[in-house]
C-alpha cells in the first residue's frame, strides 16, 4: 500500500508562462485599448500570429500582447502600421541576439 495520500499530479500553472495563449481577442483588445480589427491587421502582417482555440478563435499570449503594445506606441507617435511592425520585429530580433551573447 502506498503511504502517500492520493493527490492530483502537480500541474505547471500555464498562466505563469508568458507564451501561454490566455487572452481572447476581446480581452486582448480591451487590455491594450485597441480594436479587434487592429489585432487582425497585425495577424495579417505576420508579426503577431495568435494561437487558435479548438473553435478557431484567436488567443494571445502576454509576449504577443507586449509586441502589440509596442506597435501601438509607435503608431500613436505617427509611424505607419507596416513600418511599426517592421521596427518591432527588428527590435525583437536584436533582443534575441543580445540574449545569446555571453556577458563578461
Amino acid at each position: 500500500m502506498d503511504p502517500t495520500p492520493d493527490r492530483a499530479p502537480a500541474v505547471t500553472n500555464e498562466l505563469d508562462n508568458d507564451d501561454y495563449p490566455a487572452f481572447s481577442m476581446g480581452r486582448a483588445a480591451a487590455a491594450l485599448g485597441v480594436t479587434p480589427a487592429f489585432l487582425r491587421s497585425l495577424d495579417d502582417t505576420g508579426l503577431v500570429v495568435p494561437h487558435r482555440s479548438g473553435g478557431g478563435h484567436r488567443r494571445y499570449s502576454r509576449n504577443q500582447l507586449r509586441l502589440v503594445a509596442r506597435v501601438r506606441e509607435l503608431v500613436d507617435s505617427g509611424t505607419a502600421v507596416d513600418a511599426a511592425c517592421r521596427i518591432v520585429y527588428l527590435e525583437d530580433q536584436l533582443a534575441e541576439a543580445r540574449s545569446r551573447i555571453p556577458s563578461k
